[in-house]
């Protein structure tokens, strides 16, 4: 019994020297390991050569056959019912033909009146003449009773003339008004228009006139008409700065983002209301410093260029000439063979 104390006494002695000499009995805990270096990702740059080369800058629209010779109808006097229109979009009419009329009234029955009334005096002034052609005072009371029926006559025959819209040449109706019948009518409010469909061009409205800068009268046009691969060469005959002048201001806004284009006469396919492809080149460069439009970049009013400087990215400011969907000229601040950066 007194050697199992004693040994007791000397493990609790071993512990307590083993505490003061800062051991443990945990198992001790490895130092933590260093991060292994990273070495930087390279980046890759996504490069183009700058080279020479041609550019053109060229306006493609798709533009309407319209007649240049056109004639508006309207009637001259206001507060009249319309009685109707007597003919239809797209129509073609002949000279003399009947476009529209206002409500007559008893006209008719007014005129046919009138024509019998000139009539009877015309037989009075013949019976005076043969009963005594020596009674000069009576026979210049019937001639003037026969004057008097027949200005009576004209001026009702004239009031009918102005209910009716007659064609005074031939034509395509290209616009109608959408009145109908019991309408009251304005005066000189065009109500039907006539286009000469043996003289035609082909018209453009652009969104704006911005989009038709550069484009001058005499500019050639190349033109396709419907699903025809022929080319046909037409030319610039009116842009918004050559437009005429004029008062009405719906005209006005019209012509200043309007192009026109002339074709040759007789060209197939050329009609009221067709539509053809047209291309006009506006501008072009030959042999010029050429960069695609993705290696340019700009920021608050500065043209700049990113390129390869070693490994790194290098700005460099430039003067930009003409520009394209894909390509812009570079007028000053790039040399051919240097690598511009393309991507961000």
């Amino acid at each position: 019994m007194r050697v199992n104390a004693f040994a007791s006494k000397l493990v609790l002695i071993a512990i307590v020297v083993c505490i003061l000499a800062g051991c443990s009995l945990l198992p001790k805990e490895e130092e933590a390991l260093k991060p292994p270096l990273v070495k930087p990702v390279k980046e890759n740059f996504e490069l183009y050569e700058v080279k020479k080369g041609d550019i053109t800058r060229k306006f493609n629209a798709v533009a309407t056959f319209r007649s240049n010779k056109t004639t508006n109808y309207y009637f001259t006097e206001s507060n009249h019912r319309l009685a109707g229109m007597r003919v239809k979009l797209g129509d073609t009419v002949k000279r003399g033909d009947l476009l529209g009329e206002l409500e007559k009234g008893d006209l008719d029955n007014r005129i046919a009146l009138q024509k019998l009334n000139l009539e009877k005096a015309q037989i009075a002034s013949m019976q005076v003449k043969q009963a005594d052609p020596g009674q000069t005072l009576a026979i210049r009371l019937k001639d003037i009773d026969v004057e008097a029926a027949q200005l009576q006559l004209s001026a009702l025959q004239a009031q009918l003339a102005t209910t009716k819209l007659i064609a005074e040449s031939g034509g395509i109706v290209t616009y109608l008004t959408d009145a109908v019948q019991g309408n009251v009518i304005d005066a000189y409010n065009s109500l039907v228009t006539l286009s000469d469909p043996t003289s035609i061009q082909l018209a453009y409205e652009a969104p704006d006139n911005s989009s038709l800068s550069g484009i001058e009268v005499g500019m050639k046009v190349d033109v396709k008409i419907g699903t025809s691969d022929t080319m046909i060469q037409g030319k610039v005959l009116q842009t918004p700065s050559s437009a005429p002048r004029t008062d009405n201001k719906a005209e006005t806004e019209r012509n200043a983002k309007t192009l026109i284009v002339g074709v040759p006469d007789g060209t197939e396919g050329a009609k009221i209301g067709a539509s053809g492809d047209i291309t006009v080149i506006v501008e072009k460069r030959e042999n010029v410093i050429l960069i695609p439009r993705a290696g340019l970049r700009s920021y608050l009013g500065r043209d700049y260029v990113q390129v390869l400087n070693g490994e790194s990215r290098k700005e460099i400011d430039v003067e930009k000439g003409l520009v394209t969907a894909t390509e812009v000229e570079i007028r000053s601040g790039l040399s051919e063979g240097q690598q511009v950066i393309l991507n961000n």
